[in-house]
């Protein structure tokens, strides 16, 4: 009877609909409700070689801002009236695939949507180890953005001991993780956020100085205050902002510095002609190296970053913040929020 019933439940399960969020339109400056639609699909029971996921959590992420272009990139922009991506964490529900069973916990490219059947390549599926974390941890600090730190920061960025390391945007995920890897590296690292709150959270994770960038003032108050902080200069700059603060670590680069140009979240929501750094010739006399980069370029480094963090998060050396958003109506307002200022940590939107 036992075999009957656990039938009898993948049965049920099998049969799920979805609540998904598509591109209604595309944004004009910053993003609003309008610009999002909802809508019902069913998902189907799962064909050879599929699986079907019930998500549990979806990330919302600065990068998407670029995927609502309409114009050429290194992921295609998301097309009007289709259901939007990113990032999600979820349990099979459903499998017709010999990989995987019922329970498995997994992470895939199908977010902004509450089930989806797919074969696991399609949606680049990751069947998630066991590791003692959090199933949300696997979107932040031992996922995508946690890789984007560890590989810019030691690979792009050429770490090395002693360092000293400014980090712009160092309360956000991506941040954050950076500040706590180069603090790991034996190095100095000064950290720029928004507000008392998110300074003393940079503070509280490691950082040696914290500049609140909105009391700086823009160029000539971060110079000022990173030369306070650190009168020989800066030997790393991990740039999750652009603007003034791109302008400001080229100003007070030491000779060879380097460079990881992560985002530019200052401008991505322009409408006009943004304002390249006016001081880029001091990038030849300094031989500054400024190497833009994505995340999936680097996805070889995934074991030893796995390796590292779960040495690191039981030791207390990686501590992680979440700003949670409950249920699949409010991933809009989780999206929009990442261009105000109103996560503390990684952005994420719980689904059950």
């Amino acid at each position: 009877h036992l075999s009957d019933n656990d039938n009898q439940e993948e049965i049920i399960m099998a049969k799920l609909n979805s609540t998904e969020w598509a591109l209604a339109s595309r944004p004009e400056g910053m993003p609003t409700p309008a610009n999002f639609a909802k809508k019902t699909v069913e998902i189907a029971e799962p064909k050879d070689g599929e699986i079907q996921v019930q998500n549990e959590w979806m990330s919302v992420d600065p990068y998407m801002r670029g995927r609502m272009y309409d114009r050429e990139s290194y992921v295609p922009p998301f097309q009007i009236g289709e259901t939007m991506q990113g990032g999600a964490v979820g349990r099979v529900t459903a499998s017709a695939h010999p990989d995987y069973k019922v329970g498995d916990l997994v992470s895939s490219m199908l977010g902004w949507r509450t089930a989806w059947v797919a074969k696991p390549e399609a949606a680049m599926v990751q069947k998630l180890p066991d590791v003692g974390l959090p199933e949300s941890a696997f979107l932040g600090v031992a996922g995508m953005p946690g890789l984007t730190a560890y590989a810019g920061l030691l690979r792009v960025a050429e770490l090395k001991e002693g360092d000293i390391v400014f980090v712009s945007g160092a309360a956000g995920a991506v941040g954050s993780t950076v500040v706590q890897i180069a603090k790991n590296k034996g190095c100095t690292v000064i950290g720029s956020a928004g507000g008392p709150d998110k300074c003393a959270f940079v503070k509280s994770i490691g950082a040696d100085h914290v500049i609140d960038y909105k009391k700086a003032g823009g160029f000539e108050g971060l110079v000022k205050a990173l030369r306070e902080a650190s009168p020989k200069g800066i030997d790393v700059y991990f740039d999750n902002v652009g603007g003034d603060h791109l302008t400001a670590a080229i100003e007070v680069a030491r000779p060879l510095a380097r460079m990881a140009l992560c985002g530019a979240i200052a401008q991505y929501n322009d409408t006009g002609t943004p304002v390249g750094p006016h001081n880029m010739i001091q990038a030849v006399g300094k031989q500054l190296k400024l190497q833009g980069f994505i995340v999936s370029t680097h996805a070889d480094m995934q074991p030893a970053f796995f390796a590292d963090m779960a040495k690191w998060i039981p030791a207390g050396k990686m501590k992680f913040e979440q700003t949670v958003m409950q249920g699949i109506d409010k991933a809009p307002e989780a999206f929009m929020g990442l261009f105000t200022g109103a996560n503390t940590g990684k952005m994420l939107v719980k689904l059950t």
